[in-house]
């Protein structure tokens, strides 16, 4: 028996069918995210077991993340008349980089001294059980700026490809893209087969994104069951600071930045929601680089602009872990009755500055910078995190969250400032309409 298929389904600009309101991706994820807290909730032991499910998608989407990118830039980059353009897209990059991370890291240590978290708790520092953060320094101390810096250069050309470290296929895909444009003509059946070989690639993307629901439900459930909701009681006060003061970053900070370049931060927020749920489920922004990415394309930014400013900014944008270092290092002084002087807590902010840098692309970026930091700040004690260890799963969240808005506000932005942004399509995308190109490619359908 023959199947008919109606390849229009699958060709670019073939119009899609409405779907329906369960057939939604953040919809599916909400539900699968209410289901997982309930369960992690009410039966705990059971939430536990389901980790797997959200370990499983992560894998996934691990799995793919190394050919998007590898596809994206090195086609984005042979496309280019002028190979100088790399260099300026990547110093704008930086430049932006820096900037908001600093002002990210300002912003904590401003609202850790105005709200003061973690005022009168009166927590002895001997008290307190180092064991159970050693594993994390340890960590941080093998993520030094010179390590980091050597481990951006792979073994081989492919071994990127199969470890997975996207800074290593970042610079593998810098420098073979570089290098088709160099060459010109003659490389243009390489770059052609590159071309093509991205549109299955993205398809699989898509596939993948079924399984979202799924691997929230897991994460979620594993979350709650492992930590509980009541876990957080007692630090309440921090958790809510964290995540105001982030939304607050967001919607003053991007908001006027996004205002300045001519679009409007909610619009964007609302545009990336599948993206923004996925991450809250799951715990992980790289759950959403590969569809991120493939948005901002569709949103009018340059390939070869998002192929350089997403996966970099994975790296070295992260203004909710930012946020999270110099206010979880001020709540853990005013925790042990440590009073730090504006010297010592503009020490913090130098180092902090530095360690976020070093442990980049490091599992549990979060909680190891922030043992970076603590160890090479004597005044505050680094045991001091256990504090915050039962709570930074629900505070990862939050950071997890803000670093993927500022990375898409990024990109937008430095497109913008690259002429490489389609205004039409950004206006379009961020409304929910169709361009004139779209529209007309679905009538000639």
């Amino acid at each position: 028996m023959l199947i008919k298929i109606d390849a229009s389904e699958f060709r670019a600009g073939a119009p899609r069918k409405k779907q329906k309101f369960y057939q939604i991706l953040y919809v599916q994820v909400i539900f699968a995210i209410v289901v997982g807290i309930l369960l992690g909730h009410f039966v705990p032991d059971i939430g536990v077991t389901m980790k797997p499910l959200g370990d499983a998608f992560i894998k996934l989407v691990k799995m793919i993340i190394a050919p998007v990118i590898f596809l994206t830039v090195v086609t984005g980059i042979a496309g280019m008349n002028n190979v100088k353009t790399v260099g300026r897209v990547a110093g704008k990059a930086f430049a932006y980089f820096i900037t908001f991370s600093t002002i990210a890291l300002i912003v904590g240590m401003v609202v850790a001294n105005v709200v003061k978290p973690g005022a009168g708790l009166h927590i002895d520092p001997s008290t307190l059980q180092a064991d159970k953060v050693a594993g994390y320094v340890e960590k941080a101390q093998s993520s030094s700026i010179v390590d980091f810096m050597m481990n951006i250069i792979p073994t081989t050309m492919l071994s990127p490809l199969t470890e997975g470290n996207i800074l290593q296929v970042l610079f593998v895909s810098v420098l073979f893209g570089v290098s088709l444009a160099i060459v010109g003509d003659k490389a243009r059946p390489v770059t052609n087969l590159l071309q093509d070989l991205s549109a299955p690639v993205f398809k699989m993307v898509s596939i993948l994104m079924y399984a979202a629901p799924v691997g929230a439900f897991g994460a979620m459930a594993f979350t709650i069951g492992k930590y509980g909701i009541s876990s957080i009681g007692n630090l309440l006060l921090l958790v809510a600071t964290f995540y105001l003061t982030s939304i607050l970053f967001v919607l003053v900070i991007l908001g006027a930045v996004a205002r300045y370049n001519g679009f409007s931060i909610l619009k964007m927020i609302r545009y990336i929601k599948d993206e923004l749920w996925l991450v809250l489920g799951t715990s992980s922004s790289e759950a959403a680089l590969p569809t991120l990415m493939q948005k901002m394309q569709n949103a009018g930014c340059e390939k070869s602009i998002v192929g350089l400013v997403v996966p970099t900014g994975y790296s070295f944008n992260l203004d909710g872990t930012n946020i999270y270092m110099t206010m979880a290092a001020l709540f853990i002084a005013q925790a042990v009755g440590i009073d730090l002087s504006w010297g010592e807590q503009l020490t913090v902010l130098l180092v902090a500055m530095l360690s976020s840098k070093g442990a980049a692309g490091v599992t549990g970026a979060g909680f190891i910078t922030l043992a970076a930091t603590l160890s090479v700040v004597p005044t505050v004690p680094v045991a001091g995190m256990a504090l915050i260890l039962g709570i930074d799963r629900f505070m990862s969240e939050c950071r997890a969250l803000t670093n993927l808005v500022g990375n898409a506000c990024a990109t937008i932005v430095i497109a913008r400032w690259e002429k490489g942004l389609d205004k039409e399509k950004l206006d379009a995308a961020l409304n929910g309409k169709k361009t004139a190109d779209k529209k007309a490619a679905d009538s000639a359908e």
